[in-house]
């Protein structure tokens, strides 16, 4: 089956591609011809998931997913959650989101965090949500040049290396986002061969 996918990160799509089934041909924004950037205005991550493929859905009929992901910081209150990419301005500068966050923890003995995946699927007119959360806690201090985002000062709950320690293989066997595609893998598995087959 085509199955969009509401981004045009093609580092995100090839790595995303490897997760789904190979029977499942993803395309980008580009691919069929959305060039706008969609807003993420919603306040929180399910809705600006929601919204995204409801954009495209809309636009176009065509079977879509799209994701959002957030930090949720427990002290601050759920922060920086839907705002984590923009935390800090809109720049979406990841040292000063990072820099950002470890003032306002500073002092506070609770450093538990969660990463959290939402995504958004419409498949035939339906709509699903598919989850993937990744418990933790913020360290002071940034460990590790891998990754991007908050991952030098997020620790994995059990492990004694943040997420930029790890290699890309580690953190695709832990991580929130492949906690969430793997849902969307195994739904779209048992979609398939429950009998509702229409464009696979």
């Amino acid at each position: 089956m085509k199955l969009v996918f509401a981004s045009n990160n093609n580092h995100k799509i090839r790595e995303i591609s490897h997760i789904l089934d190979n029977k499942i041909t993803l395309l980008s924004l580009g691919e069929i011809n959305i060039l706008e950037d969609i807003p993420e205005d919603e306040p929180l991550i399910e809705g600006n998931a929601l919204f995204k493929a409801r954009y495209v859905y809309n636009a176009t009929g065509l079977n879509v997913f799209a994701d959002d992901t957030g930090l949720e910081i427990e002290a601050l209150n759920g922060l920086p959650g839907v705002h984590s990419a923009r935390f800090a301005g809109e720049s979406k500068d990841s040292s000063a989101n990072i820099a950002k966050v470890l003032s306002m923890l500073k002092g506070k003995e609770n450093r538990k965090a969660r990463f959290r995946t939402v995504i958004a699927l419409i498949l035939e007119g339906h709509e699903y949500l598919f989850e993937g959360t990744v418990p933790g806690t913020i360290i002071d201090e940034k460990r590790g040049d891998e990754g991007f985002g908050y991952d030098p000062v997020f620790l994995p709950e059990g492990k004694e290396l943040t997420f930029a320690q790890m290699s890309l293989d580690e953190k695709s066997k832990i991580s929130h986002r492949a906690l969430a595609f793997e849902k969307l893998k195994e739904f779209l598995h048992q979609y398939a061969l429950s009998g509702n087959k229409q464009n696979f």
